[in-house]
């Protein structure tokens, strides 16, 4: 089954370098992503040799363990066996399982391991002989627009679309953690006219209300970045909301698909509360007291509760009607008291 049809809006954990090199929390963050509701957990793949140099500058010095990128890297990769033990977790979770390819070989390692969906980062959009592989194998293509401007997008984009594989482009800004001027919550809907495609969001906040924003604008994915605490070590943390904000996130995206799936007919739901209309509205009730053959005047009438009455916005229609029958101060009126103006 296509993955982006899962849902009306897919919610993908994204674990990427929190797990810091260890199996066991990289197996507990599953644990805890499947608990908050989320629809899928997502790594990434590393392999240091077919990615990387020894060159390779830091973006942000953050490691005294690994004394260069490569070497970080080096110690974020897993074996074989153990990214099939990952994705044997996630399913018996209930976890769509994704990682993010990082070169021709861990793209060729995936495939043997098997993934639900590829998830391009923003950084591989250029790459398109990767995307080529990737598109290729017809399954689900989140691509990550964080650092591409329009034309590297429109190509990465038709070499998707013309390998007829599922697609969906997420907004993303490369910014860790984003503040709220710089999610770019507009370039939804210019997406989806773009590219004629499901769109969402890859959203590096570091709290719940980017997402929630992007689900009620439509989006069909929703991103974050997770950590178990925010006491955790590592560059991703900053950016990442915890397990229980996750939780949070989810319910709110149920919440707001069934909202959108729920349009309301205004006049409908009206009559379906008239008991309430009859209590909390307001009825056009006499002044003063009023004997028959009186000619209302706008002073002889006042607005009171119950609803059940003449309402309230056609009192302004009473002034010149005459009465048929005595009515006493604080009586409501009704359509049989009055005749038609003298």
């Amino acid at each position: 089954m296509n993955l982006l049809d899962a849902r009306p809006c897919l919610v993908v954990a994204e674990v990427a370098q929190s797990h810091d090199g260890s199996l066991g929390l990289a197996h507990a963050f599953i644990d805890a992503i499947a608990r908050a509701g989320a629809d899928a957990v997502k790594f990434q793949t590393h392999i240091a040799a077919a990615e990387s140099s020894p060159g390779e500058p830091w973006r942000v010095r953050f490691s005294p363990q690994d004394a260069t990128r490569y070497d970080y890297w080096k110690r974020m990769e897993f074996s074989e066996a153990q990214w099939l033990g990952l994705a044997e977790h996630a399913r018996q979770a209930g976890l769509a399982f994704l990682s993010s390819p990082f070169s021709d070989e861990a793209a060729e390692l995936l495939t043997r391991v098997g993934v639900d969906a590829w998830k391009v980062p923003s950084g591989e959009v250029g790459n398109l002989p990767l995307l080529d592989r990737l598109a290729a194998t017809g399954l689900p293509v989140l691509l990550s627009s964080g650092m591409s401007p329009w034309e590297e997008l429109d190509e990465a984009v038709a070499l998707v679309q013309g390998r007829a594989a599922p697609l969906a482009v997420l907004q993303c800004t490369t910014s860790y953690p984003c503040p709220p001027e710089k999610v770019g919550l507009n370039l939804l809907a210019e997406l989806r006219s773009r590219y004629g495609c499901p769109v969402g969001l890859s959203d590096h906040s570091g709290t719940v209300f980017p997402g929630l924003a992007a689900a009620a604008l439509g989006a069909r994915v929703v991103e974050v970045h997770v950590a178990l605490s925010r006491e955790m070590f590592g560059p991703d943390v900053p950016a990442s909301v915890t397990a229980e904000e996750l939780a949070l996130l989810v319910r709110g995206v149920r919440d707001i698909g069934r909202m959108l799936a729920s349009p309301v007919d205004k006049d409908a739901q009206a009559r379906e509360l008239q008991p309430l209309r009859d209590i909390f509205c307001k009825s056009a009730v006499a002044a003063r007291d009023l004997p028959a053959g009186t000619v209302l005047a706008p002073e002889d009438i006042v607005l009171r509760k119950p609803g059940t009455g003449i309402p309230a916005r056609l009192a302004r229609t009473l002034p010149g009607r005459r009465l048929l029958r005595p009515v006493a101060a604080g009586d409501l009126l009704h359509p049989d008291d009055l005749g038609e103006t003298p």
